[in-house]
């Protein structure tokens, strides 16, 4: 009963997300020290290549590592409006940050059927195919969000969590350029 109540949170969540036309940027996976390593792609015509998580794998990149790296994770859909407003903030972060030991990473959220074309699309567009993971949101337990995070139940998107060591912040719902500044900088201190 819980996962069927979770489930309909979720698919809520991500309705009441207004869908808009938009046209993001680029789309690709970013190495830092610690880099993420692909258990499965999905080719497409252009060949970018996203990579694809599965549950287990998605434990392991939101798990806590014990190195001196800034993790920052954002779940997201290109069809939801307060997703593609927020990222620009990101990728003004990302360029500043591009020689610290910060790794951003993207969880496309969006439909299976919209990987090839709508998510390579934005990934090229913003040039961000080598930050994204592709996670189908279909597989999502409430297990998965009581392991990873401390508020977050899938109930809505954009939702962001950021980690280094211990320390952990999440963030539901869109973020100003403010917002991320201090964020991040209360991280890199």
């Amino acid at each position: 009963m819980k996962k069927v109540i979770l489930s309909t949170c979720l698919i809520l969540g991500f309705v009441s997300c207004k869908k808009e036309n938009s046209t993001p940027e680029n789309n690709s996976l970013t190495t830092d020290s610690t880099a993420t390593t692909a258990t499965a792609t999905t080719p497409t015509a252009q060949t970018v290549h996203l990579v694809e998580y599965d549950l287990e794998k998605a434990n392991q990149l939101l798990q806590s590592k014990t190195n001196d790296t800034v993790y920052v994770t954002n779940f997201f859909a290109t069809w939801c409006g307060p997703c593609m407003r927020e990222i620009p903030h990101f990728k003004e972060k990302m360029a500043e940050l591009k020689d610290k030991p910060v790794k951003f990473t993207f969880i496309s959220l969006d439909d299976k059927s919209d990987w090839n074309d709508k998510v390579v699309s934005f990934g090229e567009e913003n040039q961000l195919s080598k930050n994204i993971v592709l996670l189908d949101g279909a597989q999502l337990t409430p297990e998965f969000f009581t392991k990873n995070f401390k508020t977050w139940q899938g109930e809505s998107i954009p939702f962001t969590v950021i980690k280094k060591g211990d320390q952990m912040d999440e963030t539901v719902g869109s973020m100003s350029k403010e917002q991320l500044d201090s964020k991040l900088a209360s991280f890199l201190k």
